[in-house]
């Protein structure tokens, strides 16, 4: 049945419903002709453009970085909304070389057919019909077309590049519907490489691999006349696939949205390419074929068919009914053959027409294909097959498609590469790589600074660190040494002039944008073309070499030549990093120099162009850091303030689809290519679109590569696996996520590689980094692979876990069991198993779907990671230096104790800062508690007491129990803190994570030693007051006694009835007083003897060492102990032959060394006694324990010092003996103080003045509230000043820099030294460490406080205080109206109780004849008091800083040395102290290590001081003797096994210890002289340091920005 339609097009029934395809609707061109109205036209393009939201684009274009950011659309999977999506939907999957990515349609289009849904299932034919014509669908065509018109070159090169890869058909031809002009895409296929296997290359089993554009071909071209039934586009694509394997190359109307009518893509002529396989049974075609595919009516576009006329070898035009004129095919000058397709199965065809058309082209038989009434269609397409193949092999007409470009010119067709900049830059580009003949040869003329020089420099670098040639020489002069030779290698690099390649080069690097990115693109073809040439014939020969194993040196040989002759950009960038890098070693006015300040610009503005960094130049392995770092640097201003960046690695064994992966993850193409063997590091910045920012928290995300590991070209090369475990440990440590790449088939090179990666995670966990990592198995192709491969999953966790111990084992820390220790790695979430990535047989296979679809779930996957990172981003700078740290320690063999970093360094300071302020915050509380716990003890029993408590235990008890509830809520307080600042996520918190538990046990620790402190003070507080609560009593008795003496005399004498003088009045009064102090009874206080105390003590302290330091210390009185110094002697024979032995080698005495110890443990304890004795206190035994403690406790802490027993008896009776002498004194003088006798003296004087002034009825209000308040308010006032004075000045001086932590403390210390660069003090700080330090402080505080009124105004807030307190109770007692003055009083001490201490004597005194009026005197007494707080200002004004430090309780240089001095350890070699932050650290460390003849150290044979700094000598192969080592020989590397609470780091840089080296060089002599040693030889390097350059070196050491 047929019927008619308006528009005069046929509508067929499907005769043979399987052959052809369907016509088209009405008006909806399937494959459609142009319209002429060009008005219309016009609109269609610029319509289309709108649709699609790109006519933006139009003018400017499309680029690279835009369409490989990441954002929101590219990571999530949500379909195309609305027509604007369609183009950016179609551009993620062709990136990610999907292949469906042509499959592009609206969601909204798919729904709307859905009626079902809603219920509506009435049937409506009519309403069905319409349907079918809706839908506004874009051609898949139109959205290509329209990409490619709005795209820049690089866009255009990328998308041709993919699309080739997907086995989809290439714009050959772009047309532009508006203009009518059409462009040859020449660049846009430039970077189409294709290799392929002729028929004549079967035997050989070689292959041609080439640049499609300059692969001569035949091309075929396929045409269309006038309507036409059969589908060109599905013909082809039948044609050119395997009868097994169907392949949509070509769009057509029977793929999805192919049916929509095309709106610009008419006249577009596509391109693909047959290339053979060489397997005879599969290829289609032995021989490569171009096929060209012309979209639309060749009426319409007759440019494009006179081009395809002339470029390809036949044109098939297809046709339904010719016109027997048809002079389109008759006037044109053909070169190509013509052959006729036409539908016999139309009713509508002539076959009249056709052989008039044939007959006036001189067409043959062959030349005309008719699809007849019975044929099918596959019988037609091997009908078709047959007549190509025909043509392929027997034309000569063979073109590439750069030579297609003069036939475009000819006929007035564009060609993409016309434009300026691209010409220009292939100019510049050819002039460099035209003069390449010899790659070798050419590398070291034109790029001279990179080959062996730079190579030495490396050998050199990593010497100076490794020291591993140093031998028998003196390790300082040979790193000095080595600092010439690496000096001289750079004047040879400087003495080169730059090689015109290289001027070249940098000239058109710097040229603008767009030609910078053209010219880098024409070379990195060039050198690809050459390489490829040069390398293919060593590969082949490799190959046969390797047949045979014999032939190890020849394979070393042509390996060495495959390194040699592979040259990229990569190379030309290198030099230009030498040539900077050489510069920075001349002066910094040279004009050489500052002409080469722009290179680190230049690059910085590449890489944000997209261009990678090469970070590690893998063939001398070795980073040239001060290029690399000034780049990021500049890309740092460049980006600012969006620097945040995250890092993700991949390593993998070389070809196992690492870049193939990188590529359609990212879309990122680093410097890989035919057949080069690279080897390094890469990085690439892809920036991160707004939307995604949030979720990312930074703004580019940092691509690494890695080359050239475990290739097997370079493993035949010297310390290849040195090179790759280096690299590996430093881009893992770079890196946020690694992606570990390992392609199933080669099991044992997976093993390798996985070795090189748990070394490297292992280094990384030591320095406080867990990178997160991906393994991801390629070539895995069944869909149950994740469960199939369970099994290998468990086994390759068991592999992990061998080599976890293994790796473990090697690097000393084999606390590490399995992987999972190392970091976080789980084998379910872990694993990606990605199918392989060709769908079938290259080369016509396209990319396997399942191939993108998992690399697309593993991206989505690795932003999750990276979005849930607890760290925070790393700014650019960060970066910098966490790379410099990473890398320096990399060059050390032994690298977890080489790491040093200023980023970890940074975020332990700041660790160490707060948990200062927090250790202070927490004393100062403590301090202030006792203060008045003491104060309420002092006041107990008198009437200043408001307690109710009868007893004193009880008061204790009560005490204690707050001081146990007090401490605990600051201990959780600081845990707490320290909790809460590990949660942070800035400040990199998570790289001192390691150092928490030593943080929260100081902590605990510190609350310990509060707790005993507060105890004993309280303790003793107590025991005082106790004793004297009796005293008090009989006092008081006295007192009144003598009261009411006086009141009788008074009586006696106003009886007589006459005026006395007052020379009789002091008559009687002396006899009165005579009189009663006979009749009272004095009991003499007895003193207790505290030698037999400290006595009982020290025996209670020795009886846990055993007997024999029982007998020892039976052996002494200790009354006769401490009479003489202190001197350390050894006894017996034996100790003295081992005495020799420590004399004969050079180490330091072993006597020499306890008696310092010991000298300093008994400046510690008398320190101390004097302390006590200051305070004109009793004697309490707790004192006695403290000091007991205070010598265990540094015994323990020196353990480095071997201590005999007959030592600590001798040391401890000593220091006991002495002590004991003090308090007995201390003691006596107590006592004497406070005997009733001298008491009731002291007072008779105020008796008889108050006798007189009764005597008289004198006004006494005004005198007695000058008594009160000079005997009793102002002693206590004074002394609750000097009671809370100490915490402020400490507090005040913990805020300063010099004291904020351990580290600042040190580094302050030694800039002070080095600002006065005076022998003595040098001396004195090493010698003599705690004493100069002591002293150091002790002058710090008296500096800052000598100058302005800070100690005024600490002084001036408790003065007003306590006066405040003072009126308020004066206030409060005036309110009680008690009537006399003694109850008023009363109540004012009652309210004062818990902050002053008022004297009972004073006060005793005070009350007696006190016939004052209670008004009156508060009246006076409130004056007073005002005059009191002024005089007392006055006062405290004259007092110099001294006078004040001797008077409080609290010292504060005693707390700032605490807090300063920490352990107090010394390094085991050159004693520099330790600069851990916590108090208890499980490992002590240095930050700034001497050269050991400064801790007295010297040469056996010669005896001169030794120059070596043990943080080299720790990576030497040098030996040590000492005590410890029981004065055998042992290897510096093994350190740790003698002294295992020591780290000894290397230095931060090889600068850094030039601070010391510039003492030990200035002040050798006197050094020499002091230590009883010959000077030491000071090598060359060491003379020319400057004061300038000693204080950046030490700086640099303490991380001081």
């Amino acid at each position: 049945m047929q019927m008619r339609t308006s528009s005069s097009k046929d509508i067929s029934d499907k005769e043979s419903a399987e052959d052809t395809p369907s016509t088209p609707w009405p008006g909806s061109k399937g494959d459609c002709q142009q319209t002429d109205d060009s008005s219309g036209k016009e609109t269609q393009l610029k319509s289309l453009l709108e649709d699609l939201r790109l006519e933006h684009h139009y003018t400017e274009k499309l680029s690279l970085g835009t369409v490989l950011q990441i954002e929101e659309r590219t990571i999530t999977d949500e379909p195309a909304k609305c027509n604007s999506d369609l183009p950016w939907y179609f551009l993620k999957k062709l990136m990610m070389v999907n292949v469906t990515a042509r499959n592009v349609k609206c969601t909204s289009e798919c729904e709307s057919n859905c009626d079902a849904a809603s219920g509506n299932t009435e049937l409506d034919l009519d309403d069905l019909f319409d349907s079918l014509h809706s839908g506004d669908v874009i051609n898949p065509l139109d959205i290509i077309t329209a990409l490619f018109l709005c795209s820049d070159g690089f866009v255009r090169q990328e998308m041709a590049l993919k699309m080739s890869m997907c086995q989809f058909s290439v714009p050959l031809l772009l047309p532009n519907c508006d203009t009518k002009q059409c462009t040859l895409m020449l660049w846009a296929m430039r970077d189409i490489v294709k290799k392929y296997r002729p028929q004549k290359l079967l035997e050989s089993k070689g292959f041609i691999e080439d640049r499609i554009v300059v692969s001569e071909l035949p091309m075929i071209s396929f045409v269309r006349l006038g309507e036409c039934s059969l589908s060109k586009s599905e013909t082809l694509n039948k044609l050119l696939s395997n009868s097994q394997q169907y392949h949509d190359t070509f769009i057509h109307h029977n793929m999805e949205c192919g049916d929509s009518s095309r709106r610009i893509s008419n006249g577009l002529t596509e391109v693909t390419w047959y290339l053979p396989c060489g397997n005879k049974n599969m290829d289609i075609f032995s021989e490569p074929v171009a096929v060209a595919n012309l979209r639309g009516d060749i009426a319409s576009f007759e440019t494009q068919f006179s081009f395809l006329s002339l470029t390809s070898a036949a044109v098939f035009v297809f046709f339904d009914n010719l016109d027997s004129e048809c002079k389109l095919l008759t006037n044109q000058h053909h070169k190509a053959q013509i052959f006729l397709v036409g539908n016999h199965q139309r009713q509508s065809f002539s076959l009249d027409a056709l052989k008039t058309v044939a007959t006036k082209l001189g067409l043959t038989k062959s030349n005309i294909l008719l699809k007849a009434k019975h044929m099918n269609d596959a019988d037609f397409i091997k009908h078709l097959q047959k007549t190509i193949s025909n043509v392929v092999e027997n034309t000569k007409m063979k073109m590439g498609i750069e030579q297609m470009a003069d036939i475009a010119h000819e006929l007035g067709i564009f060609v993409d590469e016309d434009c300026a900049e691209c010409q220009t830059a292939k100019k510049n580009a050819d002039a460099i790589t035209a003069e390449i003949q010899d790659t070798l040869e050419y590398k070291e003329a034109q790029l001279p600074l990179q080959g062996q020089i730079w190579k030495e420099l490396t050998v050199l670098e990593k010497e100076e660190f490794r020291l591993r040639k140093v031998g028998s020489e003196n390790i300082e002069k040979y790193k000095s040494d080595l600092k010439i030779q690496k000096r001289k290698l750079r004047e040879k690099q400087n003495s080169c002039d730059m090689s015109n390649a290289m001027t070249c080069f940098i000239k058109a690097i710097s040229s603008p944008g767009i030609e910078r990115s053209y010219f880098l693109k024409w070379m990195r073809m060039n050198l690809d073309n050459l390489s490829r040439e040069k390398l293919s014939g060593l590969r082949e020969l490799y190959k046969k070499k390797c047949e045979n194993s014999e032939n190890k040196e020849e394979i070393k040989e042509i390996d060495r030549q495959l390194s040699n002759s592979s040259l990229g950009t990569e190379h030309f960038f290198r030099e230009m990093g030498q040539i900077y890098e050489a510069s920075l070693s001349l002066p910094e006015t040279d004009p050489s120099r500052q002409q080469l300040q722009h290179l680190p610009k230049l690059c910085a503005e590449l890489m944000l162009d997209g261009f990678p960094l090469e970070l590690v130049d893998g063939d001398a392995s070795n980073i040239p850091l001060r290029w690399v770092s000034d780049v990021l640097s500049q890309l740092n201003i460049l980006v600012s303030p969006k620097s945040k960046i995250l890092v993700v690695t991949v390593l993998g064994v070389q070809s196992t689809g690492k870049s193939t992966l990188l590529n359609t993850m990212f879309g990122v193409q680093f410097a890989v290519s035919s057949g080069r063997c690279t080897r390094g590091a890469f990085m690439l910045l892809i920036r991160i679109n707004e939307d995604v920012k949030k979720e990312l928290n930074c703004d580019f995300m940092v691509i690494i590569d890695t080359e050239g590991l475990k290739s097997p070209e370079l493993a035949q090369l010297d310390n290849s696996h040195e090179h790759d475990n280096e690299l590996a440990t430093f881009v893992v440590g770079l890196s946020d996520i690694t992606i570990i790449n390992i392609a199933m088939e080669n099991s044992t090179e997976m093993k390798d590689i996985l070795q090189i990666v748990v070394h490297a995670f292992l280094r990384m966990k030591e320095v406080g980094k867990k990178p997160k990592c991906q393994f991801v198995h390629q070539n895995v192709s069944d869909v149950s692979a994740h469960d199939k491969n369970l099994r290998d999953r468990k086994l390759l966790l068991q592999q992990l876990n061998e080599m976890t111990q293994a790796a473990a084992k090697m690097e000393k820390k084999e606390e590490n069991k399995s992987f999972t220790d190392v970091m976080e790695y789980s084998p379910d979430t872990g694993n990606w198993y990605i199918p392989g990535l060709w769908n079938g047989n290259p080369p016509m296979a396209p990319v396997n779907a399942g191939y993108s679809e998992a690399v697309y779930e593993l991206k989505k996957n690795i932003i999750q990671i990276l979005g849930r990172c607890e760290s925070s981003a790393n700014n650019i700078m960060e970066f910098t230096e966490w790379m410099e740290s990473l890398w320096n320690a990399v060059k050390h063999e032994n690298f977890i104790f080489s790491f040093r970093n200023s980023l970890v360094a940074d975020a332990y300071m700041r660790l160490c800062t707060e948990f200062n302020k927090w250790e202070w915050e927490f004393k100062k509380e403590m301090y202030t508690w006792v203060t008045n716990a003491e104060t309420r003890i002092s006041n107990f029993g008198t009437v200043a007491v408001k307690s109710e408590l009868s007893d004193m235990k009880e008061l204790l008890t009560l005490l204690k129990s707050e001081a146990c509830t007090e401490l605990t809520k600051w201990e959780t307080k600081i845990l707490g803190n320290l909790k809460q600042y590990f949660e942070q996520t800035e400040g990199h918190v998570y790289l001192v994570e390691g150092y928490k538990e030593e943080f929260s046990s100081s902590a605990k620790s510190l609350r310990r030693e509060m707790e005993s402190s507060v105890y004993n003070q309280l303790t003793a507080a107590a025991d005082i007051r106790q004793g004297m609560t009796e005293l008090d009593r009989i006092k008081e008795n006295h007192t009144k006694e003598l009261e009411g003496r006086v009141r009788q005399l008074i009586e006696e004498c106003r009886g007589k009835k006459v005026q006395m003088t007052d020379k009789e009045l002091d008559k009687e009064f002396d006899k009165m007083w005579n009189k009663t102090v006979k009749e009272l009874s004095f009991s003499k206080q007895k003193a207790t003897n505290v030698f037999t105390n400290v006595s009982l003590y020290l025996r209670e302290n020795l009886s846990r060492k055993g007997s024999h330091a029982c007998e020892l210390l039976s052996q002494k009185r200790l009354q006769h102990c401490g009479l003489i110094p202190f001197k350390y002697t050894v006894e017996g024979i034996c100790n003295q032959l081992k005495h020799k032995a420590c004399q004969w080698f050079n180490i330091n005495d072993h006597v020499m060394v306890s008696q310092n110890m010991a000298d300093r443990i008994i400046d510690a304890c008398t320190q101390f006694v004097t302390e006590k004795m200051e305070r004109k206190n009793n004697y309490h035994d707790t004192y006695i324990q403290e000091i007991l403690h205070m010598i265990d406790e540094r015994l323990q802490n020196n353990q480095n010092v071997k201590i005999d027993i007959e030592f600590e008896v001798s040391l401890k009776q000593h220091i006991c003996g002495v002590a004991a002498r003090q308090f007995q004194k201390m003691h006596e003088d107590f006592i004497h103080a406070n005997d009733p006798y001298e008491c009731l003296n002291r007072n008779k004087e105020k008796f008889r003045a108050d006798f007189k002034d009764v005597f008289h009825e004198r006004d006494q209000c005004q005198k007695k509230a000058e008594e009160f308040t000079s005997r009793c308010l102002r002693p206590s006032v004074e002394d609750f000043v000097n009671r809370s004075l100490g915490p402020d000045i400490t507090g005040e001086m913990l805020t300063r820099f010099k004291f904020s932590t351990r580290m600042f403390f040190q580094y302050s210390v030694l800039l002070d030294l080095l600002s006065k660069d005076d022998f003595e003090n040098y001396k004195s700080y090493i010698c003599s460490y705690e004493d100069h330090v002591k002293k150091w402080t002790h002058k710090q505080i008296e500096e800052h406080f000598s100058k302005g009124d800070r100690v005024c105004e600490f002084e001036d807030r408790h003065v007003l205080s306590s006066i405040s307190s003072i009126n308020d109770a004066i206030n409060k007692a005036k309110t009680k109206k008690s009537g006399n003055v003694k109850t008023f009083v009363e109540d004012v001490c009652q309210e004062l109780g818990d902050k002053l201490v008022i004297s009972q004597d004073a006060l005793g005194a005070f009350m007696i004849l006190n016939n004052a009026d209670q008004e009156q005197f508060a009246y006076w007494l409130t004056e007073c008091v005002k005059d009191m707080a002024q005089a007392l200002r006055e006062k405290f004004k004259t007092e110099t800083i001294q006078m004040k430090l001797k008077n409080l309780h609290v010292k504060p240089q005693n707390e700032l040395f605490t807090q300063v001095i920490g352990c107090g350890q010394q390094c085991p070699f050159c004693k520099a102290p330790c600069d851990a932050g916590a108090d208890k650290h499980g490992e002590h460390f240095a930050k700034l290590h001497r050269p050991e003849g400064l801790g007295r150290f010297k040469w056996d044979g010669t005896k001169k001081l030794v120059i070596d700094i043990c943080s080299s000598l720790v990576n030497s192969e040098a030996r040590f003797r000492c005590n410890g080592t029981k004065g055998e020989w042992h290897p510096y590397k093994n350190y740790t096994e003698i002294f295992p609470d020591w780290i000894i780091q290397s230095d931060v840089s090889l600068e850094a210890s030039d601070y010391w080296k510039y003492v030990l060089a200035k002040f050798n002599k006197e050094f020499a002289k002091a230590y009883n040693a010959e000077p030491a030889d000071i090598p060359k390097t060491w003379k020319t340091i400057t004061r300038k350059q000693a204080e950046a070196s030490l700086k640099e050491s303490f991380n001081i920005k």
